[in-house]
């Protein structure tokens, strides 16, 4: 058994071990940290005195253990978190301990299947609008990543907000890429200096925080001042008349704390989904033809219902596929309370310790030529035989991601009906990549579009 020193990894440069190359090219480095040494890294990166150390662990039975079967002994205490925290507040993404199993108590009755089924009318409005613009596109090449984050976000925002959706889109759209840019540069560097300092950075920062949190703030506040007067069923609606067994809801800042996280992981999570899945579709023709059959079967001439969900099982598989090549959290971060043993590799107290989707996805252990897209992969039978935590977009354990039925809903259906509507064809066959808060393109991801019947 191997104590933290002597867990393998790269050594990297002399002065500042591995920061270059976790910078530079971070997806490139965790997989070629889990070929080179093994399913348990040591990372050690930055200059002397500002030093970091964190452990990387790649395989479905070490993301088990962190996720679930220690999940007490791994917290969301590390520098991503606590600015991610500051910035969008405690919602059910960022808050630990009491304030999580109170908020997820009150919550989880609004994500319920049920529940969920009932926001399908806002995800056909919004898709059916879409494909409308799409045919009014001159040249018929939209972005992928673009267009999904718009459409993704406007529909989250429809489900949240009701008919205030027009508000809210424009200043998220805006506001959400300046945060997340800040919250990413901050979570990881070793030096973080006061927010209050008069920074470029701090000043965009402090002016997308201010407008983004005056938008929720306004519109909770014309809701509440209307309440009884016109009785809604929105997500915000629902969120302000949940309550404990106490009798004790969410005040307003609890409850723009959870329209933000809604905002954030319900459009950014789905897009990414979308987006890769349309790319990978446009670059393979008989996989989009077969699931264009599947649509066109379910869907011609209507828009669709959550029914719909068990009729499109290909679309399904393609979007799940699309789930492990392009991850939409590449990394997910705990730090560990006690000493434990991972992989048979001794990992200390206070470590911080990362799990990689990303690798863990094309883990040649579990996935057969892993980078080939294969959407039959999730069929039922394969699926089964396969480690729960060999593919995990979702997280897992008691904080698995409490929206993940609402992001297939809102996928499938969605896709089901672009394709219906369109055939794509890829006009970027490769697209570069960043490490955001969420996984994305950091090039174009064009798409050809021609209207179909």
């Amino acid at each position: 058994m191997t104590t933290a020193a002597q867990i393998p990894g790269p050594s990297g440069l002399p002065l500042i071990g591995s920061m270059l190359d976790l910078t530079r090219r971070p997806l490139q480095t965790y997989l070629a940290a889990r070929r080179d040494y093994g399913d348990v890294v040591r990372f050690v990166a930055g200059p002397p005195g500002l030093r970091a150390e964190f452990f990387m662990v790649f395989s479905p039975e070490g993301a088990h253990q962190v996720l679930a079967g220690e999940a007490a002994n791994f917290r969301k205490d590390n520098g991503f978190y606590d600015e991610l925290r500051t910035s969008i507040g405690n919602g059910l993404l960022t808050s630990q301990d009491n304030d999580y199993q109170r908020q997820r108590r009150l919550i989880q009755p609004l994500f319920t299947r049920r529940r969920v089924d009932g926001y399908v009318d806002a995800i056909a409005l919004e898709a059916d609008a879409l494909t409308e613009r799409w045919r009014a596109v001159p040249g018929g090449v939209v972005d992928a990543a673009d267009e999904m984050s718009r459409f993704a976000l406007r529909a989250v925002a429809r489900i949240l907000f009701g008919s205030d959706v027009e508000a809210a889109v424009e200043v998220v759209h805006r506001s959400f890429p300046v945060l997340g840019e800040y919250i990413l540069e901050r979570g990881f560097s070793p030096v973080r200096i006061p927010r209050a300092w008069p920074t470029p950075a701090n000043r965009r920062n402090a002016e997308a925080q201010r407008d983004l949190y005056g938008i929720c703030d306004q519109i909770i506040a014309e809701r509440s001042a209307r309440a009884g007067a016109v009785e809604t069923d929105d997500l915000l609606a629902l969120l302000a008349r949940a309550r404990g067994e106490d009798g004790a809801g969410l005040d307003p800042t609890e409850l723009r704390d959870q329209v933000l996280i809604f905002l954030l992981a319900g459009h950014e999570t789905t897009a990414t989904s979308l987006a890769f899945g349309l790319h990978l579709l446009a670059r393979h023709p008989e996989e989009q033809r077969r699931a264009q059959r599947e649509a066109e079967a379910v869907l011609t001439g209507r828009s669709p219902t959550a029914a719909d969900l068990e009729a499109l099982p290909y679309i399904t598989q393609v979007l799940k596929e699309a789930m492990r090549l392009y991850p939409a959290a590449a990394l997910m971060g705990r730090r560990s309370v006690a000493e434990t043993v991972i992989g048979g590799h001794v990992v200390p107290a206070g470590a911080q310790v990362i799990l990689a989707p990303w690798v863990t996805h094309r883990h040649p252990d579990h996935w057969a030529d892993p980078d080939r897209f294969d959407p039959d992969r999730f069929l039922p039978g394969r699926e089964k035989e396969r480690h729960r935590y060999a593919w995990f977009p979702f997280g897992g354990g008691p904080r698995a991601c409490i929206g993940q039925h609402f992001s297939m809903l809102e996928a499938v259906l969605a896709m089901g009906v672009l394709l219906r509507d369109f055939d794509i064809e890829a006009v970027d066959h490769e697209v570069a990549l960043a490490q955001g808060i969420t996984l994305r393109a950091d090039s174009p991801m064009r798409i050809r579009l021609t209207p179909r019947g």
